[in-house]
């Protein structure tokens, strides 16, 4: 799969296993598993020694992942459609209250349009839906030259230019 993260397009050895029963073999490869099959199988999954990536969605409130946080190289935020911004909210707070320093992902309904703000908010590679260009997506980092707040990519606000 090819995901952008830093700037670059980049290949990446991880899936998102959508559908996963909680008593389901764990798949092989590296996957990025729901945060519910997590929860029913974290001990064996910590027993395999391996690396860990979960996803959640809007509904779910993040100070569940806290306590499990350094055991993922990966939280994956669920876009489900584009006008569903609740996990805008999940990235700040996985960056800002909690200081996870692994690769915040964006997942799902992903588009040209939210990449420049939602690396804005601490999500730091990005999965864009199947139909959508890579490169043209890149350019979108480079929409906005001014930043009026502060925010997780601690760029300097316009304010503070004066």
């Amino acid at each position: 799969m090819r995901v952008i993260k830093d700037n670059k397009i980049v290949n990446d050895d991880w899936s998102v296993a959508r559908e996963l029963d909680a008593d389901a073999p764990m798949p092989d490869g590296d996957i990025i598993l729901p945060f519910h099959y997590w929860q029913a199988n974290r001990d064996s999954l910590l027993d395999k020694k391996t690396k860990h990536a979960v996803w959640i969605n809007g509904d779910t409130d993040v100070e569940e992942l806290v306590s499990d946080l350094e055991h993922f190289s990966i939280v994956a935020l669920d876009f489900p459609a584009f006008k569903d911004g609740r996990c805008y909210s999940h990235a700040r707070l996985l960056h800002d209250r909690y200081a996870y320093k692994g690769d915040v992902r964006a997942i799902g309904d992903v588009l040209r349009d939210q990449l420049f703000f939602m690396y804005r908010c601490g999500i730091s590679s990005f999965q864009l839906r199947d139909d959508k260009d890579a490169e043209d997506a890149l350019k979108a980092f480079n929409d906005f030259t001014i930043r009026y707040q502060a925010a997780a990519d601690d760029a300097v606000p316009i304010y503070k230019l004066r």
